[in-house]
């Protein structure tokens, strides 16, 4: 059973990466253009805090990449692929789309099709998976606090529900709220990281040109 879920682990780092490859270009080509606008403002952006925004970047993109897409998406050949990509905008059933919507809370948030363990498998799937989301924003951010990390992750859960909606997956509010806690735990990974090693944690914010990095 173990390998089963390392299995479906690798699932979806696979389909993480094609979207994490096209920001990572993306980031290294403007990133002159944001070492330009630091600049004018009279700051500088280190080696700690530029590795620090560029795995974030790679984060967003695969969550974009797992989570935006009809399930499968990425698994297909090149041929099935541009096939898919003609319906991803298609319309879809709304009848059977609405009877897809989980809206009541926490509401066979443990119920699964799959195999056993699965449901508890997805709930700690869905913390973790948001957690880097909450974690980064206090970290490269000034004036870290949780709410702000708690409104990136229900504002990007909630849209990316309404988003797979119009992709032909399930929308579960259960998603949100298990989400919006994964942020919650990130900013908590935050939290004891500053208060264990706070001048190393500095290190992860702009810095006035001439200053320490």
């Amino acid at each position: 059973m173990s390998l089963f879920y390392l299995s479906a682990i690798w699932s979806y780092i696979v389909q993480m990466l094609p979207c994490m490859l096209l920001a990572a270009g993306a980031f290294f080509l403007i990133r002159p253009w944001r070492k330009r606008n630091l600049t004018f403002q009279g700051l500088i952006s280190g080696l700690y805090r530029e590795s620090a925004l560029f795995l974030f970047v790679l984060f967003c993109a695969g969550l974009g990449s797992l989570t935006l897409f009809p399930q499968g998406f990425w698994r297909w050949n090149s041929f099935c692929l541009m096939l898919q990509a003609k319906h991803v905008f298609a319309l879809v059933d709304l009848s059977f789309q609405l009877q897809r919507i989980q809206w009541i809370p926490f509401l066979n948030m443990l119920n699964s099709d799959g195999p056993i363990g699965w449901g508890l498998f997805m709930l700690l799937g869905n913390i973790i998976m948001f957690s880097p989301l909450g974690f980064f924003v206090a970290l490269l951010w000034r004036h870290p606090c949780w709410q702000k990390s708690l409104l990136a992750g229900f504002c990007s859960s909630f849209l990316v529900e309404i988003i797979q909606f119009f992709v032909g997956r399930g929308s579960d509010i259960n998603d949100v709220i298990l989400n919006s806690l994964g942020t919650l735990c990130g900013f908590w990974l935050f939290c004891v990281l500053r208060q264990r090693f706070p001048i190393l944690i500095k290190k992860f914010q702009c810095s006035p040109i001439g200053g320490p990095i």
